[in-house]
């Protein structure tokens, strides 16, 4: 017992300081826990020795299995399939049928070059190793998929179908290789039957093992209900989870489909509960760990090396069937370029199901001669897809755009995330000015890149509250007296935000002040101008640190609300992520959040971040208080959601993938306690890569 400890304990520590390393590197964790176990395993360093990686540790395997299958039915909600049932349909069959005949093809043709078969072996023979070639070569990686999905935190209309046709085309991988091995009894001359009977036996698998796990699938949906601690949640899953795949293990049905069937029951009950995939996320890591690094253990070298030529055809003809094939499909129903392009790159990693599914053919005393060709081919095409594989994978999100860093690399600079501030062109039609105008919305005029966003967000603030848009520039006390008098005039950041504004139908007022404090300075302007809101845009020219010192300085003193805006990238107000923890923070948006919404149609989403443990009726009654305030606030096209979580600031910048802007409030002074437990909108600004306006309330202003 101890030595089995050992071994997980250094395929754990090896395998997660691999995967950092291989993560410097730009390549996904994946790669580097496949690495890891192939050093650690018999063909490198020997420390899990062959002994250990046999039924000593198999169960391990089974497990992860069982929540990788788990994790695909999760993908399969029928109304998600309906919504994207053409290219789903398309982009599987091309990408099934392509892989399946490239390959199948492929080994036939080219045996006749590389005699990698016994001397005894006839055309039958080559025509059984290329049928289960072919058919083992359909399935995907679903584990490798799912980790670099969530590693880059993909969101778009690749990751939804990649899902979707990973999901598929291993749920076709298994029922086409239990009609192949039907077939392969019939041309080996092994089957004591005939081949309908041996058809019907391999339906009356798939058919019993999808019952299977319907019925567990009902059974765990039932339990889940009546349960509301997370732990039991984990454990009464878990148990039920694995004694239907050792059910389907005795009575020779398959477990994976079992596992495919249990998740897309859950998933597609009409009072769903999806709780469970969320605790089996925060149960996954360490298994996926000892997965992938048992899988990287189990490829030998010297079988690699028999493997020869066949293995790297495997490999080469699989990639080219995924590509072409997808490609294919999506060409031929006028599918985005994008995306039928990039698709079948994604679909290249192969593991846990292929390596399953051979070990199935070793385990079949008919067939197994076949095994001492296929395996060393398969764990070789596997290896070399493992190694590739996710790596294609994240370069195919990338290219589409669909990633976003990590929470830890994504803290950035404010001069270089400014250095990309685009603004969208004005599109609606022009405002209508409230003369003579209720006060004045402020904002700062300090740099060329972000003076007209600015600009633009407080001439919609000044709508709304039917003031005058006026932008303040703040300069050190001049040496020339007469250069002051001109310097309103003649400033072009004044010529830039007035064209922004002329745009939208307001005239812009200015004003200059000289100060050596830029926050006295913008402070009296509020107080002289009857400001009802001061703007201010991070500026280049201040380091972070000094800028922040400004800020505190205004939200102090300031006589109104105070809005700090920071813009990167491209600027848009069409979909607003509106994150709470207090409801008290409804008020302190309302205003500019309804200035916002005033103007054309807009998504507006308000995030309700409550704690981990808290009952589900009351995460029912929060929604039911956002859509009261919304309806209130006359604020249309808004989607509600309240969300028990236990890290807020991975939960926002995972949802502001799906949005343009976010709005969030600040504190209201910047005390003692603010500054001793932080700020989650200073967090937030700093870690995410979207524009951002957060908005402090004066104290005693309850807007």
């Amino acid at each position: 017992m101890q030595e089995e400890t050992l071994a997980l304990a250094i395929l754990l520590a090896i395998g997660f300081a691999i995967a950092k390393v291989g993560q410097m590197l730009r390549l996904p964790s994946v790669t580097g826990y496949i690495c890891a176990g192939f050093m650690l395993g018999p063909a490198g360093f020997n420390l899990v020795s062959a002994d250990l990686l046999g039924e000593r540790l198999d169960h391990f395997t089974q497990i992860a299995l069982m929540l990788i299958a788990l994790g695909i039915g999760e993908h399969l909600e029928i109304k998600r399939l309906r919504q994207n049932a053409r290219l789903l349909t398309a982009f599987s069959l091309g990408e099934v049928l392509g892989t399946l005949l490239c390959v199948m093809f492929g080994v036939i043709l080219l045996s006749r070059f590389l005699y990698f078969g016994d001397e005894s072996w006839q055309g039958v023979d080559y025509l059984v190793i290329s049928l289960l070639l072919g058919t083992v070569s359909i399935a995907t990686a679903p584990g490798s998929t799912l980790l670099v999905m969530r590693e880059t935190r993909a969101v778009g209309p690749l990751t939804t179908t990649l899902l979707q046709v990973v999901a598929v085309n291993n749920g076709m991988a298994i029922m086409l290789f239990g009609f192949a091995l039907a077939v392969t009894h019939q041309l080996a001359g092994t089957a004591g039957g005939s081949f309908a009977g041996a058809v019907a036996h391999s339906l009356m698998v798939i058919v019993f093992s999808l019952t299977i796990g319907i019925i567990t699938g009902l059974i765990i949906d039932d339990l889940m209900h009546r349960l509301r601690n997370r732990a039991e949640m984990l454990i009464s899953g878990l148990a039920l989870l694995l004694l239907s795949g050792e059910l389907a293990h005795l009575l020779e049905l398959s477990p994976l489909l079992v596992g495919m069937a249990v998740g897309f029951t859950i998933v597609n009950r009409d009072r769903r509960d999806v709780r469970l995939f969320r605790v089996f996320n925060a149960f996954e890591p360490p298994i996926h760990v000892l997965f992938f690094t048992l899988a990287g253990a189990h490829l030998d070298f010297n079988s690699l090396i028999v493997a020869g030529w066949l293995g790297l055809l495997y490999f080469l003809l699989r990639c080219i069937g995924k590509i072409c094939g997808a490609n294919l499909g999506g060409w031929l129903v006028k599918a985005p370029k994008q995306l039928r392009a990039n698709l079948g790159v994604a679909l290249v990693p192969q593991a846990g199901i292929a390596i399953g599914l051979v070990f199935l053919i070793n385990s079949d005393p008919d067939i197994s001669s076949y095994g001492e060709i296929l395996t060393p081919a398969v764990l070789a095409g596997v290896f070399l897809a493992e190694l590739v594989g996710p790596a294609s994978t994240k370069y195919a999100l990338q290219k589409c755009g669909e990633t976003t860093e990590n929470i830890e690399n994504n803290t950035c600079s404010l001069a270089n995330d400014l250095t990309e501030v685009e603004l969208v062109p004005w599109a609606w039609g022009k405002l209508e000015p409230t003369i003579p105008p209720i006060g004045s919305i402020i904002f700062g005029a300090s740099h060329y890149k972000t003076v007209s966003g600015l600009a633009r967000l407080a001439t919609l603030l000044a709508h709304y509250h039917k003031a005058a848009p006026m932008a303040v520039s703040i300069l050190p006390p001049a040496i020339d007296p007469d250069s002051s008098s001109k310097s309103s005039s003649i400033n072009p950041l004044f010529t830039l935000a007035g064209k922004e504004v002329k745009t939208m139908g307001y005239d812009l007022q200015s004003i200059t002040i000289e100060t050596d404090k830029v926050a006295d300075g913008l402070v009296e302007s509020a107080r002289g101008q009857d400001a009802l809101a001061l703007i201010i845009g991070y500026p280049l020219q201040h380091s972070p640190q000094e800028f922040k010192k400004v800020v505190e300085d205004v939200v102090n003193n300031a006589p109104c609300q105070v809005i700090l805006v920071r813009l990167v990238g491209m600027l848009h107000t069409e979909r607003i992520l509106v994150p709470i923890i207090h409801s008290q923070h409804l008020e302190t948006l309302g205003a500019v959040l309804c200035s916002f919404a005033t103007v054309g149609q807009h998504r507006i989403s308000l995030l309700r971040l409550l704690p981990p443990d808290i009952p589900l009726d009351e995460v029912t009654q929060q929604e039911k208080k956002l859509q009261a305030w919304a309806a209130a606030n006359d604020l249309p096209f808004v989607r509600c959601l309240a969300v028990a979580t236990e890290t807020r600031l991975a939960t926002i910048i995972q949802e502001s993938a799906q949005h343009d802007l976010i709005l969030m409030a600040g504190a209201e002074e910047f005390t003692l306690p603010r500054k001793l437990f932080g700020s989650l909108a200073d967090d937030v600004a700093n870690q995410c890569s979207r524009p951002m306006v957060i908005v402090y309330g004066r104290k005693g202003n309850g807007s």
